[in-house]
């Protein structure tokens, strides 16, 4: 079904809301799936694999920093999706750098990785280059990058099936961010990467040819249960209406 772009972000946030997302938050998790959707990223198809991590884990903490100095920090996700701490994360890497010249962020216990790109996006436009990499998969394991240089306006990505052994951390996410060193990264074809290949920033930016106006294409099924989650705000809402007319 055809959806406009305004009408998918409203219920976005809905959705993100019930599930315990604060103000800002829920905002940022809304634009990272519609950034994804719009370059050709299957944000939604993101989405619909994030919901699990969305729904059963909201009564979780959304973030928690169990380490931090001056350059680094670790911080414990509790196996949410990254949409809850994915923004601030890559916000808590830019201010470091800015005050140190470079910062390690890494963060664990995190599903969804892929959400990052529009952060590490909005930390290249304010001038900071910045890396991301992760892995992905129990049995076969894919590695994922992506980078985008200061003052750019699109990121590159890229992604590998390999013959790695299995991580026992596949949860985990490093950003590096530099505010004096352009950081690039691609995953190569090489001995130990059975396959991979590259987007460029070039083909990410030709990706965005989905306007508002056009508005986008929404399964069903999906879109039937952003709104059935999102609905509880909106009952939340009523009920407040009611009692705050019923104390005039």
């Amino acid at each position: 079904m055809h959806i406009s772009m305004n009408e998918l972000k409203a219920a976005l946030r809905r959705c993100f809301e019930a599930c315990g997302y604060f103000v800002g938050n829920y905002e940022d998790a809304a634009n990272m799936v519609l950034w994804l959707e719009k370059h050709g990223l299957n944000g939604l198809n993101e989405l619909e694999q994030a919901l699990p991590y969305i729904t059963q884990f909201c009564d979780r903490p959304l973030s928690t920093v169990v380490y931090e100095d001056s350059t680094s920090a670790i911080i414990d996700s509790h196996d949410r999706s990254s949409l809850n701490c994915i923004a601030a994360s890559v916000d808590l890497a830019h201010a470091k750098a800015l005050e140190n010249g470079i910062a390690t962020i890494t963060v664990h216990n995190c599903h969804n990785r892929m959400f990052i790109l529009k952060a590490l996006t909005d930390c290249g436009r304010r001038g900071i280059s910045v890396a991301a990499y992760w892995q992905s998969g129990n049995e076969t394991v894919t590695e994922h990058s992506a980078a985008i240089r200061a003052d750019e306006r699109y990121p590159s990505y890229s992604e590998a099936i390999t013959s790695l052994p299995a991580n026992t951390d596949v949860k985990a996410l490093t950003i590096i961010c530099s505010s004096r060193v352009d950081l690039t990264t691609s995953l190569q074809k090489s001995r130990g990467n059975i396959d991979a290949r590259h987007i460029s920033p070039a083909q990410i930016a030709d990706n965005k040819n989905q306007s508002v106006e056009q508005g986008i294409n929404v399964n069903e099924a999906l879109w039937a249960e952003i709104n059935r989650i999102g609905s509880a705000v909106l009952v939340e809402n009523t009920r407040q209406s009611q009692l705050e007319a019923g104390g005039r």
